[in-house]
């Protein structure tokens, strides 16, 4: 096996960031440091407050040593990735078939009343934005919602408002 490329650590990439990085990339091949790209997006959006700069984009590139279109194409097809800032509270809302069957447009319906914005957008204070996503693979719990990286299932607006109310 070749041995992986040295690769200077770009300045917007702290060294916890880097570190965590380092451990993905260990998963692979050294020659396969673009099997890391989604997850160093992860982590760096992650440490970013949840978006992914254009700057930080290609920091992950040069990092991995891969084009910074190959960062751009993936940061801007999976719909995990934020390219503007969120919210401290992305709520991620199902609204593929199962959900949809089961009232996703009623947690949708009941999101935009109480927090007085539409999918896409972020209250005044910064405290959530709402997104709509497709399949999150929770079928048998629809309908659902993930915040952060945990589900919520089987919603009704009563559970809502208890899991905004535990929000900060």
């Amino acid at each position: 096996m070749s041995e992986a490329p040295r690769v200077e650590t770009p300045v917007i990439l702290s060294p916890v960031v880097c570190e965590e990085i380092d451990q993905w990339l260990a998963k692979y091949p050294p020659e396969r440091r673009q099997s890391a790209l989604i997850a160093a997006l992860r982590i760096v959006q992650d440490d970013n407050g949840g978006w992914l700069s254009s700057a930080h984009i290609e920091a992950v590139a040069a990092y991995l040593g891969v084009p910074p279109i190959a960062a751009y194409e993936v940061a801007k097809f999976y719909s995990m990735f934020e390219l503007a800032p969120v919210g401290r509270n992305k709520l991620c809302v199902c609204t593929n078939v199962s959900c949809m069957l089961r009232g996703s447009d009623e947690v949708m319906g009941h999101l935009t009343k109480k927090l007085g914005i539409k999918a896409g957008e972020t209250t005044p204070d910064g405290r959530f934005t709402i997104k709509e996503v497709e399949c999150l693979g929770a079928c048998v719990g629809a309908p659902m919602m993930q915040i952060g990286h945990q589900y919520h299932e089987n919603l009704t607006p009563e559970r809502i408002d208890r899991i905004l109310d535990s929000l900060e």
